[in-house]
């Protein structure tokens, strides 16, 4: 029994926090405990996890199992730490092996068959992930919206199992890919969207958010780019969403 750490990250509007998942595994009564500012749904992960460890073949720990999810003062919410928090007790008390643990990062739902549930904000995720220079281990089902984040390291999983195989290298994992029609695909999305906003007759309270929230635009405008680099002028946001000039309210 010895201390375990998965990284995975969090959600903030456009950014993803990194988490560390801090998993303890010693001797005492029987018990698991959760903190780190956890919502519901994050504490309810106890149970889940314990059910899909078994279906997959694997073995709960026996003692105190204390999981820290810092850093402590940013609320944790989602099923997606349920995958790094597996990962976790399964390296805390020496079910897999944690030479690789540092280059990857976790993020997944986990259903009591052991399956990857889809989670949402994976490309956000994967972008924090790129940065830091780790790999992202995600649910299949959202594998082509984190691969959008470009020359991101993904890892698809199915299962707790896949997972498992990973863990110890991922000099043999594929990584996943997306083609320039999906990206093009994406970009036709974005500019639909756009174009949708405008069809509100509510005019002057959309154009007084416009204006309020245009300093934002470049940093999202930004962020597009690097996910659609042959995104052209007709699809931008600047195009869709033109500054709107200060207006008095009557």
């Amino acid at each position: 029994m010895s201390l375990a750490v998965v990284f995975s990250r969090a959600l903030s509007g456009l950014d993803a926090p990194l988490v560390r998942v801090e998993v303890n595994a010693g001797g005492g009564l029987p018990c698991t405990n959760i903190v780190g500012l956890p919502e519901k749904e994050v504490r309810e992960s106890r149970d889940r996890v314990r059910a899909a460890l078994a279906n997959a073949g694997f073995e709960w720990p026996v003692g105190r199992i204390t999981v820290n999810l810092a850093p402590a003062d940013l609320p944790k919410e989602s099923g997606r730490f349920d995958l790094p928090i597996a990962i976790g007790i399964l390296a805390a008390s020496g079910q897999v092996r944690t030479r690789r643990l540092a280059e990857l990062e976790f993020a997944g739902e986990l259903a009591l068959s052991g399956e990857l549930r889809p989670i949402r904000g994976a490309l956000a995720m994967t972008f924090g992930a790129h940065r830091d220079g780790r790999a992202f281990v995600v649910p299949h089902s959202v594998a082509a919206e984190a691969a959008l984040a470009r020359n991101a390291r993904i890892l698809p999983a199915r299962t707790l199992t896949n997972v498992n195989t990973m863990a110890p290298t991922t000099k043999s994992v594929e990584y996943h890919s997306v083609s320039a029609s999906g990206r093009r695909y994406l970009a036709d999305d974005i500019a639909d969207t756009a174009d949708r906003l405008q069809e509100f007759s509510f005019e002057r309270p959309i154009d007084a958010i416009a204006e309020a929230a245009h300093q934002h635009v470049d940093d999202i405008g930004l962020r597009i780019e690097v996910v659609l680099p042959h995104v052209g002028q007709d699809h931008g946001l600047r195009h869709h969403f033109p500054r709107v000039p200060h207006q008095e309210f009557e």
